[in-house]
């Protein structure tokens, strides 16, 4: 499973990063495409906000996004790394065996509004 990003759904001043990550959701179907005739299966992981070092480092220089970006989430927090660990455990087992060229999002409802 490959790793996108949700957070950018919403258009955001930052071009390059956003098309990074809208790259590896079509990666992610092309290759599915392409090696199904292997019985390969891909698949990408698309976390919402999550508690990483890059994300702590931009909350410690900017603290009012906090607030605001967990406003956006409908479960009111970040993610923590091990939130995202069973999707990826899930997409890598036997009983994603069927699933391929998906985005899991794992995103504490950021993406349905």
């Amino acid at each position: 499973a490959s790793m996108s990003g949700r957070a950018v759904n919403r258009p955001q001043p930052q071009a390059h990063y956003n098309s990074s990550k809208a790259v590896v959701i079509m990666l992610t179907k092309s290759l599915a495409a392409e090696w199904a005739k292997y019985n390969i299966n891909v698949n990408s992981v698309s976390p919402g906000y999550t508690l990483t070092p890059l994300v702590n480092n931009l909350l410690n220089a900017r603290p009012e996004y906090a607030n605001y970006w967990k406003a956006l989430i409908p479960l009111g927090r970040f993610a923590e790394p091990i939130d995202i660990v069973g999707a990826v455990i899930f997409l890598a087992s036997d009983a994603a065996n069927y699933i391929t060229g998906h985005d899991l999002v794992v995103d504490g409802g950021y993406t349905i509004w």
